[in-house]
């Protein structure tokens, strides 16, 4: 068993068990690991202990989130949410469309670069063009082919290569601790002109912070079309860098995720501690600031 798989499952126990609050010792029974080792596996791959983490993980913490943001407010939160060490989304990701003739000679003379790469969420592909990113997908244990196949029916006229060089730089930007210095990350995608409107509106919603199905129809512009909505977020290619796993239904409980509910819990989770600690750092230098002003 892998650390994601060990630490997954030990999320869904605490997922499953959230009302009892389990400690330490019976979350780390449940995988079959001492409490030490449970702890130092727990902490390196989270970056904070079980305790902060199950603290996180709570239903209660989501629906907190979701009734600070107003539901109609995905700019104001966005403000709110800035921070130093929000990685990945200090830059600037664009979107561009595939145009009909580029789906129409589906894919002639473009060439695909893809690779495997482990993350703390279990192994992701990855898919990129010269013009952006095109796919990213978590893998299933046993169903490593899946995403590829896929890619190569929708283009079925290009070369496809595996370069771990070309897509590694992606993984790593996705989860470094400080964003990287460079361009901005270009995503080449097909989708209608209402998909896109979602895929952008997703990407307003900022690490440690979460939104509605309603919030993001009124963000696209379309507010009584919540239903679609959920289509087109189902329909994503580009699985964690347009953070569809921020989106929870009105009532706040987590709704579905074409990854597993345990990631997307799990995606959560990390992201709410990280944005705490960035947040706590930068009222730290605020204070500074106002208690050492400048001449």
């Amino acid at each position: 068993m892998s650390d994601y798989e060990r630490i997954a499952k030990a999320i869904e126990f605490i997922r499953t068990n959230i009302g009892n609050q389990p400690s330490l010792a019976e979350i780390a029974a449940e995988i079959h690991l001492s409490e030490y080792h449970f702890q130092r596996l727990f902490s390196r791959w989270a970056g904070v202990t079980p305790k902060r983490y199950l603290q996180i993980l709570t239903l209660e913490n989501a629906k907190t989130l979701l009734r600070q943001n107003q539901f109609s407010s995905l700019e104001t939160s966005y403000e709110l949410g800035l921070s130093s060490g929000s990685r990945l989304y200090d830059h600037f990701v664009q979107i561009e469309a595939v145009t009909p003739s580029e789906f129409r000679t589906r894919g002639q003379g473009l060439c695909i670069n893809y690779g495997y790469h482990p993350t703390p969420y279990g192994q992701i592909f990855i898919a990129l063009t010269d013009k952006g990113i095109c796919q990213l997908d978590f893998i299933e244990p046993g169903a490593a082919e899946e995403p590829l196949q896929q890619l190569r029916k929708l283009w079925r006229n290009a070369e496809f290569r595996e370069t771990l060089g070309e897509t590694s730089s992606v993984a790593h930007q996705l989860f470094a601790k400080t964003a990287a210095d460079g361009l901005p990350i270009s995503l080449w995608v097909r989708g209608t002109n209402f998909q896109l409107s979602v895929w952008r509106a997703l990407l307003k919603i900022p690490p440690g912070m979460v939104a509605s199905y309603t919030d993001i129809a009124e963000a696209a512009g379309k507010p009584k079309a919540v239903r679609a909505v959920g289509t087109a977020i189902g329909a994503n290619p580009v699985g964690l860098i347009i953070p569809c796993h921020r989106v929870l239904r009105q009532s706040g409980e987590l709704g579905g995720y074409r990854w597993g509910i345990t990631r997307k819990q799990a995606i959560l989770a990390r992201e709410c501690a990280n944005y705490d600690e960035d947040f706590l750092h930068l009222q730290g230098n605020k204070a500074k600031e106002r208690s050492h002003p400048k001449l």
